[in-house]
């Protein structure tokens, strides 16, 4: 299969296909049932490579507590991706300047009161709080599904303000972590070798913003803390992350008092898989229809080869 590179005629034989919605909005479509097989099998294939690692799956629903996304610091880092909630609040007679004013078309976002809650931009938020307290002696890991929402409205396909990510988090001692995180970037390049996705790692930063960002991302990348599998999908030029390999020291540990079993503050790591951007990436290196895709891709997926 010969691959060109043209984001917008992607897009459309995404659209022509009916594996995504589009909505309107850029960056937000449906999905369609095929589209939905190709993610269940992904889920499948990621199940049997973890068959064995001895974790627990948590699920949250896509909205966090207020407090644990400024607990975590995010709007220092992050202010540009943030999805904040906001309810109305107000008695009758604000209830009918906010429908006139809809009715209108006319802004009505100041009639409406910040909530307690916000957006999940990230799957592994949820995570940390409950493991406050003492680690058991080989520390611990576990999984979580989840919707996530960042403020990104794009024409890019692969690049949505809600999308599905699987992450597996590891707690522990440096020692417990860093080989870990080591470990599920080598499956992850068999993954995708038998997938036939061009991948390949880089060393990566987050996107913080403004100057101070600048800084955080360069001591990111000098120390080393985050890894990208890339895989070409809108250009060759400008390849997309698919998942992320990321380890936090530390920072976890001190911010939800996590301890190791010998007191010492706990470290942690976390695989972000973009569940999204791998079946983007599918579509786009493997064609349209699954059904046509090659043997050793369909056995991965799906137990009898069959989408």
């Amino acid at each position: 299969m010969s691959i060109t590179y043209d984001m917008a005629a992607f897009y459309e034989g995404l659209v022509a296909h009916r594996l995504i919605l589009p909505s309107g909005v850029p960056g937000v479509f449906g999905r369609g049932p095929m589209y939905e097989r190709v993610m269940a099998g992904l889920n499948h294939a990621l199940d049997q490579i973890a068959l064995n690692d001895g974790y627990e799956t948590i699920h949250h629903p896509p909205v966090l507590p207020r407090q644990l996304l400024e607990k975590v610091n995010y709007l220092e880092a992050f202010p540009h991706l943030c999805g904040s909630i906001h309810s109305f609040m107000g008695n009758g007679l604000a209830a009918l300047r906010l429908a006139e004013a809809a009715r209108n078309h006319e802004p009505w976002g100041e009639m409406l009161v910040q909530s307690d809650v916000v957006m999940s931009p990230a799957a592994c938020y949820s995570i940390y709080p409950l493991f406050k307290g003492t680690l058991p002696a080989d520390g611990r890991t576990v999984g979580v599904n989840n919707w996530v929402y960042r403020h990104e409205p794009s024409a890019e396909p692969t690049r949505m303000m809600a999308f599905r990510m699987r992450e597996f988090v590891r707690f522990g001692s440096a020692e417990h972590v860093v080989p870990w995180r080591e470990m599920w970037l080598n499956r992850f390049k068999a993954l995708f070798d038998t997938l036939q996705l061009p991948a390949h790692a880089e060393v990566a930063s987050d996107p913080f913003f403004g100057r101070a960002g600048k800084l955080m991302a360069a001591s990111q990348i000098e120390q080393k803390l985050k890894f990208e599998l890339m895989v070409p999908i809108n250009s060759l030029e400008s390849p997309t992350a698919l998942v992320s390999f990321n380890y936090h020291q530390s920072k976890f540990g001190e911010l939800f008092d996590i301890q190791q079993a010998d007191g010492e503050v706990a470290h942690t790591a976390c695989i972000g898989i973009g569940m999204e951007r791998i079946t983007m990436g599918l579509f786009k290196h493997l064609g349209f229809d699954p059904r046509a895709w090659p043997e050793a891709a369909r056995r991965t997926l799906w137990t009898d080869g069959q989408p």
